[in-house]
């Protein structure tokens, strides 16, 4: 396997998590989505509001087009803009990777802003935003559970590569 097909793989895994959280999510009370539990953030729906934040932010760089309105993106306030927006960003940098070549994203991307400065590869920043953003999803587990929501989906990555490939077979 090389790293085009790598990447590709994860953002399409990572576009298929959002999916699954947000339609899981979307069935769930207001009341308990706005609950506050102690966790990095007070809130599920805080929490997914940060994971948009950091993935608007870093599709921003890794697409170098500077498409990062920190003050718009933290006035949208309601559960449907936060969905929506987690959505859209997770399909956007799905479809924008899948474009790239290898070359494309071992491309390195120089970051300075007012807490760090970096010059990586579009690859590691791709991988950051995925990674951070499952950091931040196994804490709604959790934080579900606090408040009565004990129906998580199954996201493991190896559920949906065998998920997947099942679809590709079933297909033929």
């Amino acid at each position: 396997m090389n790293l085009k097909t790598l990447i590709t793989h994860t953002v399409q895994y990572n576009d298929w998590v959002v999916n699954k959280y947000i339609d899981w999510l979307s069935t769930k009370s207001d009341e308990q989505l706005n609950q506050e539990v102690i966790s990095s953030f007070p809130t599920i729906l805080s929490t997914l509001h940060h994971i948009w934040q950091t993935q608007q932010y870093w599709w921003a760089y890794i697409a170098e087009n500077a498409d990062f309105d920190y003050e718009q993106i933290s006035t949208a306030v309601t559960k449907d803009e936060i969905f929506n927006g987690i959505k859209d960003n997770s399909r956007k940098l799905m479809e924008y990777v899948e474009g790239l070549s290898e070359e494309d994203l071992a491309q390195n991307v120089k970051v300075e802003s007012p807490w760090f400065q970096c010059d990586f590869s579009k690859y590691e920043y791709i991988q950051h935003a995925v990674v951070h953003g499952a950091y931040h999803r196994g804490q709604i587990v959790t934080m579900g559970r606090n408040v009565g929501i004990t129906d998580a989906p199954m996201t493991d990555y190896n559920f949906w590569n065998v998920f997947k490939n099942s679809e590709v077979k079933s297909e033929a």
